[in-house]
């Protein structure tokens, strides 16, 4: 593996360029040293095709239920982030794609009347329009987009995201 990170001083590279004698310390870190130990440890997986969860705004009044889902999210280890523009949701639904979501958190007022959310997979709704059998396209659908209760949000995450895990 080599070295991950060295230092020392740098009293004489100093001197070197500017003609003084600085006193100096430094340190390097190999990054992709780095990174090559945590992929052995099993901490990183190196590929980052896969973007956070987006959890999107509908009620500008609601933003500190929103952070909490994503703070929900975070601290069980799941990549999340809040939509923080002022667009509305097919703005909201691009955005989400081009990071790379697999999945949205989808919560408006009938939702939190209910105590639930909605979670859309992208990576499947982005194959529904290939589907020609109705039927097939049905269950599909359903699984595309689903609610779950709020409690589940985490349990509901997971369930899309295990789809899709190397």
């Amino acid at each position: 593996l080599g070295s991950v990170m060295s230092g020392g001083r740098y009293d004489g590279l100093v001197a070197r360029f500017t003609g003084e004698q600085v006193p100096a310390t430094g340190i390097s870190v190999g990054v992709s040293r780095l990174l090559f130990g945590l992929q052995l440890l099993g901490k990183y997986r190196g590929d980052s095709a896969q973007g956070p969860v987006v959890v999107l705004v509908f009620d500008k009044d609601r933003l500190a239920d929103y952070q909490r889902m994503v703070q929900t999210l975070r601290a069980a280890d799941i990549r999340a982030e809040l939509y923080l523009g002022s667009s509305g949701m097919k703005a909201q639904m691009k955005y989400a794609d081009k990071r790379g979501s697999p999945c949205v958190i989808i919560q408006g007022g009938d939702e939190k009347a209910r105590g639930e959310v909605q979670i859309k997979d992208l990576v499947l709704g982005a194959t529904l329009t290939k589907i020609e059998d109705r039927e097939e396209y049905l269950k599909k659908q359903a699984e595309a987009q689903f609610p779950v209760p709020e409690a589940d949000l985490v349990a509901g995450v997971r369930k899309v995201l295990g789809r899709y895990e190397a």
